[in-house]
């Protein structure tokens, strides 16, 4: 039997549902309680201090680096780090305009290397150079950024 467009329709929505409920939403909490435990802790000051004289390079503040390593972990991860920066007004609007796509070039690495390049059958030596191509693609997409904004 041919389901009709309304079916069609009702069975994505729950679909995409089941991916914001299961999957985003768990990535975003955990992304702003993160960051507030940096802060609270005084680890994003310390990172921000760090990473001050690598970030600059980007036209970034230092604490920017966290909303790399929280990309590098999870892709919902580094838009919700970025966000909790932003709204805590550590990171402006031009901020995030050079960090998004690095976020979408080298976000979930983490979880991919298991879940791709694991049960894909990749061997072991190859996963650096895969890796890098794709956080040095971030890197440069950072500074062409930095220049477009």
């Amino acid at each position: 039997m041919k389901k009709s467009l309304i079916d069609v329709f009702v069975e994505g929505a729950r679909k995409g549902l089941q991916i914001n409920f299961n999957s985003i939403i768990p990535n975003l909490i955990m992304a702003f309680v993160l960051i507030q435990a940096l802060k609270i802790t005084g680890i994003l000051a310390f990172l921000g201090n760090a990473f001050a004289p690598i970030m600059a390079v980007f036209g970034l503040p230092g604490e920017g680096i966290t909303v790399l390593l929280s990309a590098w972990l999870s892709m919902g991860g580094g838009v919700g780090a970025c966000a909790s920066l932003y709204a805590e007004g550590i990171l402006t609007g031009t901020h995030v305009s050079i960090l998004i796509p690095a976020i979408f070039l080298m976000g979930a690495q983490a979880q991919y290397m298991g879940r791709c390049l694991g049960t894909a059958g990749v061997q072991g030596k190859y996963y650096a150079p895969l890796l890098g191509i794709a956080i040095v693609n971030a890197l440069l997409a950072m500074l062409v950024m930095r220049f477009l904004v």
